[in-house]
Formats: C-alpha cells, structure tokens, sequence
C-alpha cells in the first residue's frame, strides 16, 4: 500500500524572486508543509514524534528543478512515504501544476530519530514501529 497525502497551495509574493520566480529557498517550505499534511492524514505528527520522547531531524534533502514556478500559481504537492527498515523516515515529493498537471519539481528527504539527550537512535522508536505496522499492513 502506498501512503500518500497531497496538498494544493498557492504562490505568494513573499516566495518569488524579481524574475517572478519561485526563490529557491522557499522550496523546503513547501516540503515541509507536505510533511505536516502527511502527518495530520496519517497521525504522525510532529508534536506526536516529540510527545514519545523523540525528535525527528532531517539529514538529507534533494530538490530537482524542472521548470520554474511563478508568482500566483496554485500547484499541488504530493508526498509519498518510502517504507524503509532503517529507524528514518523517508519521503519523496513531487509538485505540478494544477492547470496543466505538467511536474514540475521532484524532492526528497530523509529525517532519522533522536532521543530528547540527541542521540541518534539505531532502533525504530516503539510508536514508530506500531504506526508502521498500522498503516503498513493494511
């Protein structure tokens, strides 16, 4: 089963560059507003990660720019969970166009786990593991 969320927003005039363009560092935004879209969908919020004694920090992000976004657009962003063994979370993105559904940026992170002391944990947490085994086998 693929674990998937998408979310629709619009582009405002504090993201774009004096081109019009989407500034790069405004892409990171939308990822993590597509990873809090997918925790509400699929109860793995933020403050339920912390709230079970871990944090979750991303370690790697990968944005690729196919073709630009615009001031006023209104595209949509799809998430979609990687199930992996490893104590992480991994997902990848993708950002269209909702007037033409033409792709227009791919990204991808990974976050691991943390105890409150900031200690990489090697095991999946036991909330992570039963939200996984949740959502997973279905």
């Amino acid at each position: 089963m693929e674990l998937k969320a998408s979310k629709e927003f619009e582009i405002r005039f504090s993201e774009v560059d004096s081109m019009q363009f989407v500034w790069h560092g405004s892409y990171p935004l939308y990822l993590e507003d597509a990873r809090e879209e997918f925790g509400r969908k699929y109860s793995l919020e933020y403050m339920t990660i912390y709230g079970n004694g871990c944090f979750a920090p991303l370690v790697d992000m990968n944005i690729h720019y196919r073709k630009p976004m615009r001031y006023g657009m209104k595209p949509r962003i799809d998430i979609i969970y990687r199930p992996t063994e490893a104590a992480k979370m991994v997902f990848d993105y993708e950002i269209y166009d909702t007037e033409t559904d033409e792709l227009l940026v791919t990204g991808h992170t990974v976050q691991v786990f943390l105890d409150k002391e900031y200690n990489l944990m090697w095991e999946n947490p036991l909330f992570y593991q039963e939200w996984k085994t949740k959502w997973l086998s279905k």
